[in-house]
Parts: structure tokens; C-alpha cells; sequence
């Protein structure tokens, strides 16, 4: 049983680079896809809300049939999904064809993303202790694949299609491999492990339940929100706002990516010592008080140090959420999951429009308030997390749930 646990652990880890790697993939491409279909920015940025379109539709599918089906069988069909997508914004050579394939591509990246984090947490619940950050910074090891691997195929002179085919091909393999590996679940072994609770439980109860995963999906769109706005406006805030060299300016987002990657490393050694609602407060708000620095900051150093201090306290934020939504009730582990996933996802694709919009009535850098204040409400409700805050009439059920998110 150990070892089948440890290779289920492993495979988990697999899904996990490859869905970072097929998304980075796609990234990096997207310059030479624009290009090659002759759109402009504006266009390709509505084209992009289809991405997150198709993405938030497979995430309330496969959240589904997760739960019907288990993650097992849908965790590596989502995989092949997703890796036979990928080739289709490299063939497209039209703006209508472009949107049909990202609309796609995105479906089956929902799909993988929210079956892979339910699976997550089962083989979590096995090991009766914090794992889900460790999961969610192999995604980042994942675009550092891609960002290597496209590099690396854009200066050999490959083409889009040819690119992006042979990686959703190794995609498409890599998606089966480990496939055995992965943990039975389903409605059969959920139902059994539930069934004492869901018996005795009240409407009332299954209606609290209810609230707090809306509360919890409220405040991953919170903190996704803030994610977004640091991927597409870090660097450009260094850039413009400082006066900083667009090489130099990269460093912005590159310092806040690595330190999100060590802080998701170190997040789950720190979740079980002092408990998720911990992480949550504590990360939460050491972010706002990094995302304050970078608001305020006249100094290139002071704003990369802020962006550091800002990846530390957020990386071990959203990973909580995700695994205490799916601990809520293990027969609807995937559908929990989809909801918090999803919200947070949209929260994600807002965030940077949202800065946009700010732009017109204030300086870059002080947009970033919004964001720090969202950080804030987070940590004030991170009490959403403790063991009791759910069934506290069951006391009994505590200590087990103290060592998990």
C-alpha cells in the first residue's frame, strides 16, 4: 500500500509538470501565433477570454465526471485532451480558426487542471498531511520546461504547428504513462468513506457546507486575482513606471515567479506545523504588505524585493483553498474542487483587465492597492479554514483534519 502510494504520488507530480508544460507551451508561442494570423493586441486579447472560456467550462465538466467516473479515469483522458489541443492555435491561421482552437485547448486545460488537483486530494487524504503546494509548484517547473524547450525550437526555425504538434504529441504519451499509478476513486469509495457523515448530516449542515465552498471559491478568485495581476503587469510596471530596461524589467515577474516556486516548496512543511488557516493569514498578508512596497517604491531594488516578498506570502495561498475545498466532502471532492478552481480562475483572467481599466484614472503602480487590499479581506477570513469552522458540533473529527489543509 506504501508503494502504491508513493507511485501515485509521483504520477500526480507527472500531471502536474505536464499541464505547466502545455500551458507554458502554448505562451510561448503566442508572440509568433499573433504574428502569423495578423491580428492585432487588442484582438488577441479578446481571443484570449475564449481560452478562459473553454477553461472554466472543462473545469465544471471534469469536476463532474471526477466525482462519477474518478480521477483516474478522467485525470489521463483530460491529459490526452489537452496535449492533442495543443497543436490546433499553431495550425490556425485565421482569427476565427484561432478562436475555435483556443476555446479548445482551453476546455481540455480546465479539464486536466481541475481533475489533476482532485486526484491531488485524495492521494493528500492518504498521507494524512499537507502535500498540495509541493503539487501546485511542479505546474511552475513545468513552464520552465516550456520556456526552455520554445526557445530552444523558435531559434532552430520551427514553425508554430510543428512546435506545438510534437509537444502535445509527447503530451498525449506522457498523459498515459502514469496513468496506472493514479489512485481509485469514484463514487463507490467515496460514498462508503462518507456515508456515516452524510447519513446523519442535517440539510442545514449540507447548506453550511455549501456556503463555506462559495467562501472559499470567493477568496481564491481573491487571491488568483492577484496572481494575474503579477504575471501580466509586473514587468511592465518596472518598465514604465521606473524607467527600467525592458531586460532588466523582465526581472520583476521572474523574481516574483521564483520566489512563489520556493514559498509553494516550503508551504506545506508550514501548513502542517501551524495549520492552513496560518498560511492563509500569514501568507495573505505578508503579500499585501509585499504588493504595498512595489506600489510605493521609487526604487527598482525596493520593487524587486517587493515582488519577492509578495510571490513568499501568496505561493501557499491558493494551494489551501483547493485542498480544503476538496476535504469538504470526499463523494464531491471534484465538483468542490471545480467551483473554487473555476471562480479563481475567472478571478485570474479579470485581474489584469481590471488594472487596465485603473490605469485611466491613476499611475500603474498604485492599482496594486486594489489587489493588496483583496489580500487583506483574505487574511481577515482566513478563519475559514480552521479544523471546527465547518463541524464544529463534531469535535471528534478535529484532530484529523488539523494536519490537513
Amino acid at each position: 500500500m506504501e508503494r502504491s502510494l508513493r507511485a501515485a504520488r509521483v504520477a500526480t507530480f507527472v500531471y502536474f509538470v505536464l499541464d505547466g508544460t502545455l500551458m507554458g507551451m502554448w505562451l510561448v508561442q503566442i508572440p509568433t501565433v499573433e504574428k502569423r494570423v495578423g491580428i492585432s493586441h487588442a484582438t488577441l486579447g479578446s481571443l484570449l477570454v475564449l481560452l478562459g472560456l473553454g477553461a472554466f467550462l472543462g473545469m465544471q465538466v471534469a469536476g463532474r465526471l471526477a466525482d462519477r467516473l474518478g480521477t483516474r479515469v478522467v485525470v489521463p483522458a483530460a491529459g490526452v485532451l489537452c496535449g492533442a489541443a495543443l497543436v490546433l492555435p499553431g495550425l490556425a491561421r485565421e482569427p476565427w480558426a484561432l478562436a475555435g482552437a483556443l476555446l479548445v485547448f482551453g476546455f481540455g486545460n480546465g479539464c486536466l487542471d481541475v481533475s489533476m488537483n482532485a486526484h491531488a486530494v485524495h492521494v493528500e487524504k492518504a498521507y494524512d498531511r499537507p502535500i498540495m503546494s509541493a503539487f501546485h509548484a511542479t505546474f511552475s517547473v513545468g513552464g520552465v520546461i516550456a520556456a526552455l524547450v520554445g526557445a530552444r525550437a523558435t531559434s532552430a526555425g520551427m514553425s508554430p504547428a510543428a512546435t506545438l504538434g510534437a509537444a502535445g504529441a509527447v503530451g498525449v504519451v506522457i498523459a498515459l504513462i502514469p496513468a496506472r499509478s493514479l489512485l481509485t476513486t469514484g463514487p463507490t469509495a467515496s460514498a462508503a468513506e462518507s456515508a456515516p457523515i452524510e447519513s446523519a448530516e442535517p440539510t442545514a449542515k449540507r447548506r453550511t457546507s455549501a456556503r463555506r465552498i462559495w467562501i472559499l471559491a470567493a477568496l481564491a478568485l481573491m487571491c488568483m486575482l492577484c496572481e494575474g495581476v503579477a504575471n501580466d503587469w509586473s514587468a511592465l510596471e518596472a518598465k514604465n513606471i521606473l524607467g527600467a530596461p525592458a531586460a532588466t524589467a523582465a526581472f520583476a515577474y521572474g523574481t516574483y515567479a521564483a520566489s512563489m516556486t520556493i514559498g509553494r516548496l516550503l508551504a506545506d512543511r508550514v501548513s502542517r506545523r501551524f495549520g492552513s488557516a496560518a498560511v492563509l493569514r500569514y501568507g495573505a498578508a505578508t503579500g499585501a504588505v509585499g504588493l504595498t512596497a512595489v506600489a510605493f517604491s521609487p526604487w527598482l531594488g525596493m520593487t524587486l524585493a517587493g515582488w519577492a516578498v509578495f510571490g513568499l506570502g501568496l505561493s501557499g495561498c491558493v494551494p489551501q483553498l483547493f485542498s480544503a475545498a476538496g476535504h469538504a466532502d470526499p463523494a464531491a471532492a471534484g465538483a468542490n474542487v471545480s467551483r473554487v478552481a473555476g471562480l479563481g480562475y475567472l478571478g485570474m483572467l479579470a485581474g489584469p483587465a481590471l488594472i487596465g481599466w485603473m490605469t485611466r484614472l491613476t499611475g500603474l503602480n498604485h492599482t496594486f492597492l486594489l489587489p493588496a487590499l483583496l489580500l487583506v479581506v483574505a487574511a481577515v477570513t482566513a478563519g475559514i479554514l480552521r479544523p471546527g469552522a465547518e463541524r464544529a458540533s463534531e469535535p471528534e473529527s478535529e484532530p484529523a483534519l488539523a494536519q490537513r489543509p
